[in-house]
């Protein structure tokens, strides 16, 4: 296992990233599920996910301080226009498997996850243009965190630790993707959000 908490390139103490999220904080059945495998992974190299902090990563848009805000704000509305096209969807969050940094619930179907991500990536290509899409379209790998590796250390006691649990998962639905302005200051997590775009299915009113 690696330490999760490395500083990534660009990252520091006090900056924060703009970034497209699903968020889980008000969805008890995810929250009660991150916290069923919490309670049982009690490894001291384990850092929980808070459950205000549970989330699905997305898409990325930049730095706060790199980002003007008429460019976010264009963003916003090309975001919330495109997913409104599209009709909120259920998913299967769970079993929990391992990662190299953290302590994944598996997500699936992935089909209706990466439309989601490709509507908001058509987003911010519609005001900056394809070319400057952060990251790739690909290799994209839906999963929701519930535990990050807070040391370098052996995997074996974790995927131990996971062997001996119920596999156990839950359906949710997904009805909306939130920009988030994230933090991770404090080895944690942290975000406020300042925008929702709904899934409202508009494409099936046609």
């Amino acid at each position: 296992m690696r330490d999760h908490w490395w500083w990534r390139p660009g990252w520091r103490v006090g900056r924060s990233f703009y970034t497209f999220h699903i968020t889980f904080d008000s969805t008890p059945d995810v929250v009660d599920l991150a916290g069923r495998y919490q309670r049982a992974l009690t490894l001291p190299t384990l850092d929980p996910v808070p459950a205000d902090g549970l989330h699905l990563t997305m898409q990325g848009i930049g730095f706060t301080d790199e980002v003007n805000r008429t460019d976010l704000d264009a963003i916003i509305s090309a975001a919330q226009a495109r997913c409104a096209w599209l009709a909120p969807f259920d998913v299967t969050i769970g079993p929990a498997d391992a990662d190299p940094e953290a302590v994944m619930l598996q997500v699936a179907p992935w089909a209706p996850v990466d439309e989601l991500r490709a509507a908001v990536r058509a987003a911010i290509g519609d005001v900056w243009g394809e070319a400057r899409i952060p990251g790739a379209a690909g290799g994209f790998t839906p999963h929701v965190s519930v535990a990050y590796s807070g040391a370098d250390t052996s995997a074996a006691p974790l995927r131990q630790c996971l062997a001996g649990i119920e596999p156990v998962s839950v359906t949710s639905t997904v009805v909306a993707v939130q920009l988030i302005d994230l933090n991770r200051d404090r080895r944690v997590y942290r975000w406020s959000t300042v925008a929702s775009m709904p899934l409202r299915g508009a494409s099936a009113d046609r």
